[in-house]
């Protein structure tokens, strides 16, 4: 199984010198096992030139199509969807997978399309689409790929991954809070709760099962990529945004035995220099190897094994 990243930011694009290296494009990664099946989590601005290198290459003629796991529909994570290059293609199947919500998928994704925003709905595009709805612990098979997800801490709920494939996994926990001081919910909290007070006894309960779900997911897995956008200081600043520290990331990581730790959904306002920084204090405080996403990176994922190339 080998781990491609084509976007590691959240919230917007960040072209520039300052981000060069690791790159400015928003939340996508491709998971490419063995048999070669097209499987991309999330659509940040990096699934644009995914799609154009697919369509470059064998996947052109071949009758193969393509499963978008998506975490959540927030901007940084679908923005890159309308510019994805196979939903031009006629007779490319593009499959969506994202957690069911009130109103029905295929609505909340074509609406990024309506006019005035956009000149080509997907209902028009001419590809197939299809839309399925997940519930959170769902277990499913695709292309030989065997996939669960579990809820993340993040207004509007999201959804964390695990795929398993050709004897390796791989975990993708992208966006989260911790789960120890305030619940996030379908309600976006407006103003910074008082983390010290702690929260209230059943949201705690909820909390401690979701990071209970998050550590079974993430459990023996050969590869966790997990939100790291913040810094702690930055987290106590922001705990209702919905993001994690390393030092979060570090502890889930651990206690579920995974074999190595990648730090993604970096901040925009962190330049190359600083994801350096958090990176060299990240692998000085853990017991395991730890990564920083980085667009173009392609990792080989083998049983607790982790090989970079690019």
């Amino acid at each position: 199984m080998r781990v491609r990243f084509w976007g590691v930011r959240g919230s917007y694009p960040v072209p520039g010198a300052r981000t060069n290296r690791y790159g400015g494009n928003t939340s996508c990664v491709q998971v490419v096992p063995e048999n070669d099946a097209v499987l991309i989590i999330d659509a940040g601005t990096g699934i644009r030139r995914l799609g154009k290198e697919l369509m470059a290459g064998p996947f052109r003629r071949s009758a193969a199509a393509c499963h978008l796991l998506i975490s959540h529909t927030h901007w940084d994570h679908i923005q890159g969807l309308p510019f994805f290059a196979p939903l031009y293609v006629e007779g490319k199947q593009v499959n969506i997978y994202a957690r069911q919500q009130d109103v029905h998928l295929k609505t909340i994704f074509c609406s990024q399309t309506e006019a005035p925003y956009f000149p080509v709905s997907l209902d028009e595009v001419a590809a197939q689409v299809r839309y399925t709805p997940l519930t959170e612990g769902e277990r499913f098979e695709v292309d030989g790929v065997q996939i669960r997800c579990a809820r993340l801490n993040h207004p509007h709920v999201a959804l964390g991954y695990r795929l398993d494939a050709d004897g390796a996994s791989v975990a993708y926990v992208s966006d989260t809070a911790p789960f120890d001081t305030v619940l996030l919910e379908d309600q976006y909290i407006p103003a910074r709760p008082d983390v010290n007070a702690g929260p209230p006894a059943a949201d705690a309960e909820k909390l401690a099962a979701m990071r209970e779900g998050v550590v079974e997911l993430c459990r023996g897995c050969d590869l966790v990529i997990y939100d790291t956008m913040f810094r702690m200081r930055e987290y106590l600043a922001r705990p209702h945004w919905g993001h994690s520290s390393p030092e979060h990331a570090i502890e889930i990581a651990e206690e579920a035995g995974a074999g190595c730790l990648v730090l993604f959904h970096h901040s925009p306002d962190h330049g190359d220099g600083d994801i350096d920084h958090d990176l060299d204090l990240a692998r000085s405080r853990a017991r395991i190897p730890v990564i920083a996403a980085a667009e173009g990176v392609d990792l080989n994922v083998r049983r607790s094994i982790v090989q970079e190339q690019r």
